[in-house]
């Protein structure tokens, strides 16, 4: 087994939503980001990267690379799987926790899972996404931003018993 473990914020800015887990929830302002901001993704992408030992995100797709301005983070993600596949390892399940105080996850938890779900090629089962908030504390508290949390569990890839070819 290999674990791994993402982390990802961004502050507030202008704007007229905010995109986690690849769902586009209405809210007052938007979030600061080369990308389209999902931190929820973003922590994602980390912590398979971390489990497999390939790096960050930012080593994959860096903020200077044009490329990947106003990236669509779901993409990112399905990249980062492949990547984990190529090095003969595969997702067991995922944890993952928002950190904000507004706007609220839980209505949009399931389609975030959904989202989890068809990127990774993983039952929703095995995918958790919750949120929490710092009760008014620090810059989250203040809502200034948005920050996400998650945790990857990866296993060889049938047929491949050590990983990581």
């Amino acid at each position: 087994m290999r674990i791994g473990q993402g982390f990802d914020v961004h502050a507030f800015g202008p704007g007229d939503h905010v995109t986690l887990g690849g769902v586009k929830i209405p809210y007052s302002r938007g979030l600061k980001a080369h990308s389209d901001g999902d931190v929820l993704l973003h922590a994602v992408c980390d912590a398979l990267l971390g489990a497999a030992a390939l790096g960050d995100i930012g080593v994959h797709f860096p903020p200077s690379d044009p490329r990947w301005a106003d990236a669509d983070s779901r993409e990112l993600l399905r990249r980062v799987a492949n990547l984990v596949s190529q090095s003969g390892l595969q997702i067991a399940n995922l944890d993952v926790t928002v950190v904000c105080e507004q706007p609220k996850i839980a209505p949009h938890a399931a389609l975030m899972r959904t989202h989890l779900a068809a990127d990774l090629a993983l039952k929703k089962d095995a995918i958790s996404v919750k949120a929490t908030t710092t009760e008014g504390l620090g810059w989250c508290g203040r809502g200034e931003g948005i920050a996400a949390m998650a945790v990857a569990l990866l296993v060889p890839a049938k047929g491949n018993v050590g990983g990581n070819k």
